[in-house]
C-alpha cells in the first residue's frame, strides 16, 4: 500500500477506496462520499501504469484485461486516471518508485508489445478498403449486443433532451424530429443519409416527413437490420439502405437534402476537403446538408500517442476542432446556416447507454465476452467524462449549397 499512497500523493479529495490483491484496503477520505473502489488485482499493472511510455493505454488495458476492477461509478474513475497520466516525477522520485515497485510480489518490468486484441488494419489510412475494415471492426460486433443498451430505434448518436430526466427513447425520437425539421424536409424530397447505421433516421424521414430516403453504410450487420426494418414497416417504396461507400455515389445534384450523423469522425483530417466537395456536388442548388459530428475542443492538443479508443474502439478515427470543419466546408462553397453544440446532450446519452449496459452486464458478456464488455464499459464512461470536461464537443452544422434563387427562412 505504501507504493499506492506514494503514487497518489497530492490527489485531493480522494473520493474512492483502494483494495489490493491481498485484501488490504485504503478507505476513501472521511470527508467525502466514496464513488468507487479501485481494486488492484495485479502488482505488475501498477508498474506498467507508471513506467509505460503510454500511461493512458496501459491503464485502460489493465482494466480491460482484468488487472484492475472498478466497483461503483465508472465515470468517476477518470479524475484518477487523468491525475496518473499527467503526473510528473523527478528522477529521484522515479528511482524511489522503482525500488518500491520491484519489492512488490512478482513485480517486474515488462517489455511493451502489441496489445492483445488490438485492431490490425491493412492498407492506406482512409482508403475505401481500410475504411470498410475500420467500420466493421466497430459496428459489426453484434446487433444483439448494441440492442441491449441502445434505444428501441437503435440510435447510436446523441439524443436530444428537454430535461435531464427524459426517457432515452423519448429523447432519441425528439432528435430524429429535430434533424428532419432543421433540414426542412417536405414530402417527396430526396434525402441521402451518409452512414445510416441501423436505419432509424431514414425510416423516420420516410414515415413521418414523406421523404424518399436512401441510407448507405459500410457495416453488413447494420445493413441487415436496416433492410429488415424497412420491410417490416412497409417503407420499401420510399426508403432504401445499401452497402455502399458515399464516395461511390456519383449522381450530381440528385439530392435535396443530405445528412451525416457521426460519420465525419471517420473521414480523416486530410480527406475533409474531398468529403465536403463530394457532398456539395451531390446536393442540388439551395440544398441543405446537416453534418453532425464530435469535435476536439479547440484548446486541446492532438494526442501524440495512440489512445485506448484508437487501438480498441474506433480505429482510424480523427477528431478536429469545429473551426477547421467549418473552414473546410466553406472553402468548397457551403454557407453555414446554423450551428449548435449539443455537448451536454451527448454526455447524458452516454450515461444512459452506460447504465443500460451495466444493468445488462451478464447478457452482454454472453453475447460478446468479458473483454468486449469491459472495453465498451470503459469507452462509454470515458467518453461521457470527456464531454463533461469540455474536451469533446458535438456540433450540428447546417450547411447550405447557395444559389442565386435562395429561399432561406427568416426564422427557424
Amino acid at each position: 500500500m505504501r507504493f499506492v499512497k506514494t503514487l497518489l500523493g497530492g490527489l485531493h479529495p480522494r473520493d474512492f477506496a483502494v483494495e489490493l490483491w491481498d485484501g488490504t484496503r485504503w478507505p476513501a477520505e472521511a470527508s467525502v462520499f466514496p464513488r468507487f473502489t479501485w481494486k488492484i488485482q495485479s502488482p505488475e499493472a501498477l508498474w506498467r501504469a507508471i513506467f509505460s511510455t503510454n500511461r493512458q493505454l496501459a491503464l485502460a488495458e489493465a482494466y480491460c484485461f482484468g488487472d484492475f476492477e472498478i466497483e461503483g461509478d465508472m465515470e468517476a474513475i477518470f479524475d484518477l486516471t487523468e491525475f496518473i497520466i499527467n503526473r510528473k516525477w523527478t528522477k529521484t522520485e522515479k528511482l524511489r518508485l522503482m525500488g518500491m515497485a520491484l519489492a512488490l510480489p512478482s513485480s517486474r518490468p515488462k517489455s511493451e508489445s502489441t496489445p492483445r486484441e488490438a485492431v490490425r488494419l491493412n492498407g492506406r489510412p482512409h482508403s475505401k478498403a481500410r475504411d470498410r475494415e475500420a467500420v466493421r471492426y466497430h459496428y459489426d460486433v453484434s446487433n444483439e449486443f448494441y440492442e441491449l443498451w441502445l434505444d428501441g430505434d437503435m440510435q447510436y448518436s446523441a439524443a436530444y433532451f428537454e430535461t435531464r430526466t427524459d426517457d432515452l427513447d423519448q429523447a432519441q425520437r425528439r432528435k430524429l424530429n429535430h434533424i428532419c425539421q432543421h433540414l426542412r424536409l417536405t414530402p417527396g424530397e430526396k434525402l441521402l443519409d451518409i452512414g445510416c447505421g441501423w436505419g432509424g433516421l431514414i425510416c423516420h424521414a420516410a414515415r413521418e416527413f414523406g421523404a424518399k430516403a436512401l441510407g448507405v453504410t459500410l457495416s453488413k450487420e447494420q445493413l441487415k437490420w436496416a433492410q429488415k426494418r424497412i420491410q417490416d414497416e412497409g417503407l420499401q417504396d420510399r426508403c432504401q439502405a445499401r452497402l455502399r461507400d458515399y464516395r461511390d455515389i456519383d449522381e450530381a445534384g440528385a439530392f435535396d437534402k443530405i445528412v451525416s450523423i457521426g460519420m465525419v469522425e471517420h473521414v480523416g483530417e486530410r480527406n475533409l476537403a474531398e468529403y465536403f466537395h463530394h457532398v456539395f456536388r451531390l446536393l442540388r442548388p439551395n440544398g441543405l446538408f446537416l453534418n453532425s459530428g464530435i469535435a476536439r475542443a479547440g484548446n486541446r492538443p492532438v494526442e501524440q500517442l495512440p489512445t485506448f479508443t484508437d487501438v480498441y474502439i474506433f480505429p482510424d478515427g480523427e477528431l478536429v476542432p469545429i473551426s477547421q470543419l467549418l473552414r473546410e466546408a466553406e472553402q468548397v462553397g457551403f454557407e453555414v446556416e446554423r450551428l449548435e453544440n449539443l455537448r451536454e446532450h451527448y454526455r447524458l446519452t452516454l450515461m444512459h447507454w452506460l447504465r443500460r449496459l451495466e444493468s445488462r452486464a451478464a447478457k452482454a458478456k454472453e453475447e460478446v465476452g468479458e473483454l468486449k464488455y469491459r472495453m465498451w464499459r470503459l469507452y462509454l464512461a470515458g467518453s461521457a467524462y470527456y464531454f463533461k470536461k469540455a474536451k469533446l464537443d458535438l456540433y450540428h452544422s447546417l450547411l447550405l449549397k447557395p444559389s442565386e434563387a435562395q429561399d432561406v427562412p427568416l426564422h427557424w
